[in-house]
């Protein structure tokens, strides 16, 4: 028996429809759902276990996201020939997708919850990712697990006007594309690149995505409904409190914590001075095992609170911040240059204990990065990886290959700076960033020392680059909100948002935003905007002081690119057979050769860094791809001689004829009363004849000999003509 689907469908603004269905696919699982939109299809399951595993005091949220390759009618390119680790599109959706969802659980929820969603049809005119919050969010909408139901759209500004869920191909033309993750109430999460747009026209965009995401919630209401298995919502019972506990460590430890908090001390010290408050506290306990045993575990969250909620205090009522500054002022900045002679561009940004190193390393288009996904298929010759070793924070941990923190925040300042580069750049371009000390956005540290290691690399950006992290503390209690510019790391767990903006001097290129309390209202968003745009013009102000322009010439090790354009048919002799004419050009010159066929000619690109080298490579490939020129002259020699004219090599390997009678304005009797084997000659190319064959000429170019008079002939006297005879 078919089981019956259970719908409910979404219209959007510009009449598109979006299908939500289900009750057919996965029935075991907590949750089970199928978006459409177009002939794209995402399947999202949730199960949540039931009770929480001891010990554990968080959310153990798990989400996935993965591309079936058979969703674009694709066989994975890899050895397996089957879907293997998660690309980093894939990891940047899963982000998204956890960013907006786990916030939406109860704070005292603790079973371990995991997402999966699929992508199973793909439709190239719809782009999945746009779907992927919608798909869990539904998922979970229809179970009983308690949480706040959430969607996601993408908002592209195209031609002045926004417009959700684009296509791929409107995503490549528009000056907006950002990702909001929004409740019904409140905007949760915003991330995205714009061309230099303003704070304005960013917050419309949000505005605008929020609308289309209440109509996706009720959607999601509804089918709840329908379905009817969504109340009530499960009980559970994830944490234990002891009141009297409570009572103790706040009495004991707010005044400590707020004194501690108002006397500015570096991250380490801080930390030390803090944990000796609940250590102290302890202290008390220290001749009766049994009662420290007991008590330890809640002192240890109520201690964390009443930090939280002194350093919250401080700052709202007295504006002070955990090193001393006010909500507006930038920590101390030095940054170097130049400062790694090997590399091709390099720079230092360190911003209070916040430090990260930026290289720029310049390659040819074969040292590309190639993108291959279901829905994107591309080289990438702008790429920037951001590392975040453990002494960074001055831990001790296994390194356990890149992170997905580590792929965002690349991504993030990748996109910070992309639009940057030279419209005509023609190297693969590829930074890499070491943050070296973490203490409060390493990302847009990375932006800043990136936008100085481009300058530094002799590239000609078109503007630099800056970027700051912005933080917010609210008390809805009181109604107070105090914006933060230049978050520490503490500032970051224990406030309320956490919202890093890039820019030029001329508006916003990213963002990327994550709140962390539900009806933050625009007024607060946009009073952080404004608040960043004068911390990013500050920290910019500062780079250029460093670089006030990019370098006018590359490092001398910089590698160079010569880009030329060689008849169609002739790229196959410069690559020769099997690939031998033109790996010998690249091993004897150190040269990097990579040619791409257009439509009618072939496209050459010459990589190398010493200059006589690269002359030597473009001088043998014009000597293969050698074409005539008509009415061009060239120094030919001659090879061999035949009764009917000369042969002569104009170009190596290429020989034409010079007829007989156009090597000299005189006849003559023989080649040889002209010319010789091995002599060298002037010719002119005088185009092809009927049979393709070339026409050279060497009288062309002589000198015309000068006419002389032929002597008159004498004129004959009528008499001495022979008379005709008179007929008989």
């Amino acid at each position: 028996m078919i089981p019956q689907a259970i719908t409910e469908k979404i219209t959007l603004s510009d009449g598109r429809e979006i299908t939500i269905e289900t009750g057919k696919l996965a029935k075991q699982a907590d949750g089970s759902v199928v978006v459409r939109m177009g002939d794209t299809m995402l399947l999202a399951t949730v199960v949540a276990n039931k009770e929480a595993n001891p010990g554990v005091d968080f959310l153990p949220l798990t989400v996935d996201y993965r591309e079936k390759f058979y969703a674009g009618g694709r066989i994975p390119g890899n050895f397996f020939r089957r879907e293997a680790k998660p690309s980093d599109d894939e990891v940047l959706t899963m982000r998204l997708v956890d960013r907006v969802l786990r916030p939406m659980f109860p704070e005292d929820f603790h079973a371990e919850v995991q997402v999966m969603i699929s992508l199973i049809s793909y439709d190239k005119n719809v782009m999945p990712e746009a779907l992927a919050g919608l798909a869990a969010s539904a998922a979970i909408a229809i179970t009983d697990i308690p949480f706040t139901l959430i969607s996601e759209a993408r908002v592209i500004r195209l031609n002045g006007e926004l417009m959700i869920n684009p296509s791929l191909e409107q995503l490549a033309q528009a000056d907006i594309d950002i990702m909001v993750g929004a409740s019904k109430d409140s905007v949760v999460m915003v991330e995205g690149e714009m061309s230099e747009i303003s704070e304005r026209e960013m917050l419309d965009a949000i505005e605008f995505a929020h609308a289309e995401i209440k109509k996706q919630i009720e959607a999601q209401e509804s089918l709840a409904a329908k379905v009817g298995k969504s109340t009530p919502k499960r009980e559970y019972n994830h944490e234990t409190h002891d009141e009297e506990i409570r009572e103790k460590v706040w009495a004991y430890g707010y005044d400590k914590y707020y004194d501690i908090a108002k006397h500015p001390s570096d991250k380490h010290e801080r930390g030390e001075k803090f944990a000796q408050v609940e250590a102290d506290f302890l202290a008390q306990y220290a001749d009766d095992e049994e009662e420290l045993a007991r008590v330890t575990p809640f002192a240890h969250i109520y201690f964390h609170d009443v930090q939280k909620e002194a350093v919250r205090q401080l700052i709202l009522n007295e504006g002070i911040r955990l090193d001393g500054r006010d909500p507006k002022t930038i920590r101390p900045i030095w940054t170097e240059v130049d400062y790694l002679p090997s590399t091709h561009g390099s720079a230092i940004f360190t911003r209070g204990e916040t430090q990260a190193l930026a290289t720029v390393t310049l390659g040819s288009s074969k040292d590309a990065n190639m993108v291959d996904g279901v829905v994107t298929n591309f080289d990438e010759k702008f790429f920037l990886h951001y590392n975040f070793p453990p002494f960074s924070t001055g831990e001790a941990r296994p390194l356990r290959g890149t992170s997905r923190r580590e792929i965002g925040h690349g991504n993030l300042a990748q996109r910070a700076l992309a639009q940057m580069l030279p419209d005509d750049c023609p190297y693969t371009v590829r930074i890499v960033s070491e943050v070296l000390e973490s203490n409060g956005s390493s990302s847009m540290a990375t932006v800043c020392a990136g936008t100085l290691a481009l300058m530094d690399s002799g590239l000609q950006m078109k503007k630099p680059v800056s970027g700051i992290a912005m933080g917010l503390i609210t008390d809805t209690k009181s109604g107070k909100f105090t914006v933060l510019s230049d978050i520490l790391g503490d500032e970051d767990h224990l406030g309320d948002m956490d919202f890093k903006v890039t820019g030029t001097a001329d508006g916003i290129t990213a963002c990327q935003m994550d709140i962390k309390v539900q009806g933050l209202s625009m007024e607060i968003m946009e009073t952080a905007l404004l608040q960043a745009k004068e911390g990013r013009e500050h920290i910019l102000g500062k780079l250029l002081e460093t670089l006030p322009a990019p370098r006018p010439q590359l490092k001398p090790n910089a590698p160079k690119v010569v880009v030329m354009e060689i008849p169609k048919e002739f790229i196959g002799a410069v690559i020769g057979p099997g690939g031998k004419v033109i790996q010998e050009m690249q091993k004897e010159t150190e040269t990097v050769i990579a040619i791409t066929e257009l439509e009618t000619t072939g496209r050459v690109e010459i990589n190398g860094v010493i200059q006589e080298n690269i002359d030597k490579v473009i001088e043998r490939i014009k000597q293969i791809a050698f074409v005539p020129e008509a009415g061009a002259t060239y120094h030919a020699v001659v090879k061999s001689i035949k009764p009917f004219g000369a042969f002569v090599e104009i170009s190596k390997g290429v020989e034409g004829l010079v007829h007989i009678s156009e090597l000299e304005h005189r006849r003559l009797e023989k080649v040889e009363d002209s010319v010789n084997i091995g002599d060298k000659i002037d010719v002119k190319f005088l185009g092809y004849d009927d049979k393709k064959k070339m026409k050279l000429s060497r009288k062309a170019l002589l000198p015309k000999p000068e006419r002389t008079e032929k002597p008159a002939k004498p004129a004959e006297r009528k008499e001495d003509k022979p008379q005709d005879k008179p007929e008989a």
